[in-house]
């Protein structure tokens, strides 16, 4: 992750999100909660993780825009704390088709591109420009979040739904 600027952060967050969304085109409504072995995930759960993060990290910016401080990661959970955090976010989407899990990703996914474009260069790449990330590994700046929590996770779950589709015998 060395992003020079924030066009190609956003470039790189677009390409690899529409690469693991389109992974999810032709698959049934049936199959959307089918959970096998050797994938940890169902592609429901592969999508409400997006969504979750997505809403997640700009929440803490919006709470520390409008003067409050974020809770990190979230209100009710610790780090350590993550996969019950994720039960929490299958759970929000958990009676969402398939179609509308996609098209909610693509909404979101607009959303965070707006959000992304909002902020400048010095807020993007600055460590410590936000004090929400001041408590974290001082070489991480926004942009560092931003990716931690879109472009490397949309690269892994692609590689999740591309095996649980081979395990499937869909591809």
């Amino acid at each position: 992750m060395n992003y020079t600027n924030k066009q190609q952060l956003l470039d790189e967050i677009n390409k690899t999100a529409k690469l693991f969304i389109d992974e999810f085109s032709g698959l049934t409504e049936a199959e959307k909660d089918k959970l096998i072995e050797g994938v940890d995930r169902t592609p429901a759960q592969m999508i409400a993780y997006q969504l979750g993060w997505l809403d997640l990290v700009k929440s803490w910016d919006d709470a520390e825009l409008a003067g409050q401080t974020p809770i990190l990661p979230a209100e009710g959970y610790k780090w350590n704390q993550l996969r019950e955090l994720y039960q929490h976010f299958y759970k929000i989407y958990q009676d969402d088709s398939l179609q509308e899990l996609i098209q909610l990703f693509k909404q979101k996914l607009s959303i965070w591109n707006s959000w992304i474009e909002s902020l400048d260069d010095n807020t993007l790449f600055t460590k410590d420009a936000r004090n929400w990330t001041k408590p974290y590994p001082s070489a991480w700046p926004v942009a560092r979040f931003i990716h931690i929590n879109s472009v490397a996770p949309f690269k892994s779950f692609r590689t999740k739904i591309r095996k649980w589709k081979k395990l499937n015998n869909l591809v």
